[in-house]
């Protein structure tokens, strides 16, 4: 199949990374695919081209932009959209260019602008447009059927996948290594790490987070516990804001502001604990990656979160912006090695038991198979 994959940005996120993954599984298998994205930086581009895509690009949704993606609209038989605005701006481009029976939009989060009627009502009418929706959990689906207009009759839920081999493999590596990289961050053997990978955007409340771990850090044994914040704000000043956050809390070199890494998976593995404080989650990737090293995961009990972490088996779920309930949770474990142990172990069977790679990438296939004549499709 000739497939054109259309997502906002191109900056290290959990839809993109999902995508990367969904590019590379198809590219191996055979099909021609090309990826345009609008926005941002494009950091992810080169690791697209290895994948194997055929062609990255950026477009702008500036004047012109329909007559530059015309030529890659008219080639595809599948358009395929990430992302809000690019689900929106494509769907009506791919419709003008005839391509609408081949038009598929995948939701990757319960997008919160969503709840605004104006929105919800212009997103009705071009989400009408693919003939299949894809949202990455059973929550998102509800979302996107309530508030935009999308019955749940015309989607098909199938979850994030992951190779769990990197994650895996730096886990298993020898603890020399792994002490080797704490110290190279300034981290001793004893203390007790907790890691997060998100952006500084406002749904991943980096703010309560460090409120919280200031409130842990008072306890008794606090003195021991470490932050390490992986991932930056390419759109705004999030960041910054949590970084002068961190110095009016006093916190100093306790939160160590790690910026984009690529060794996410030894970051990880080199940790105690995963936590991430989001307000709101489509899904959350970066949990299946987290669970996948064999971490155990704090997180807040919203969207679909307890989809993925099941509450006291594979992690611990507190309430949404509660800076004390984050607080106690992070001492909890921080105290407790043998619960984190089982909580780690425990999530590591349920990635490779509910969210494997290639059942992600099989039933994809499946949604464009349905939708493009058996002639044209890869056998």
């Amino acid at each position: 199949m000739k497939i054109l994959h259309a997502i906002t940005t191109l900056d290290v996120g959990g839809a993109e990374m999902h995508l990367l993954a969904q590019v590379r599984g198809q590219c191996a298998r055979g099909h021609s695919v090309r990826v345009v994205y609008f926005k941002g930086q494009g950091t992810l581009a080169p690791d697209f081209r290895a994948a194997g895509a055929q062609s990255v690009s950026r477009r702008s949704f500036a004047s012109g932009v329909a007559g530059k993606l015309r030529g890659e609209l008219r080639w595809a038989e599948i358009v395929h959209t990430h992302l809000l605005k690019a689900d929106m701006g494509v769907a009506l481009l791919a419709t003008l260019a005839g391509r609408r029976g081949g038009l598929v939009s995948s939701k990757h989060n319960d997008e919160q602008v969503l709840r605004k009627p104006l929105v919800s009502c212009i997103h009705g009418l071009l989400g009408s447009l693919p003939r299949v929706t894809i949202p990455l959990s059973d929550h998102v689906a509800r979302f996107v059927a309530e508030h935009g207009r999308v019955p749940l009759a015309r989607q098909k839920r199938i979850y994030y996948g992951l190779d769990p081999a990197p994650f895996e493999a730096a886990a298993a590596e020898p603890k020399e290594r792994k002490t080797s990289l704490r110290a190279s961050l300034g981290i001793a053997p004893d203390e007790v790490v907790f890691t997060c990978v998100a952006r500084f955007a406002p749904q991943k409340a980096h703010d309560v987070l460090l409120r919280a771990f200031a409130a842990a850090r008072s306890r008794a044994g606090g003195e021991k516990l470490r932050l390490l914040l992986v991932g930056d704000d390419p759109f705004g000043d999030g960041r910054v804001r949590s970084e002068a956050l961190a110095r009016e809390l006093g916190l100093g070199s306790s939160v160590l502001f790690a910026g984009i890494r690529r060794d996410v998976p030894q970051l990880m593995a080199a940790s105690d604990v995963f936590v991430m404080c989001s307000l709101w989650e489509g899904l959350g990737l970066v949990f299946l990656e987290a669970m996948a090293t064999g971490l155990p995961v704090l997180a807040t009990r919203v969207s679909a979160v307890p989809e993925v972490v099941l509450e006291d088996e594979t992690g611990v779920l507190v309430s949404a912006a509660d800076v004390e309930a984050l607080s106690v949770a992070i001492s909890k474990l921080a105290a407790d090695p043998e619960l984190r142990t089982a909580l780690g172990e425990a999530g590591r069977r349920r990635v490779r038991a509910a969210f494997g790679l290639e059942r992600m990438i099989e039933e994809t296939l499946a949604v464009y198979a349905g939708l493009v004549p058996a002639a044209s499709r890869i056998r």
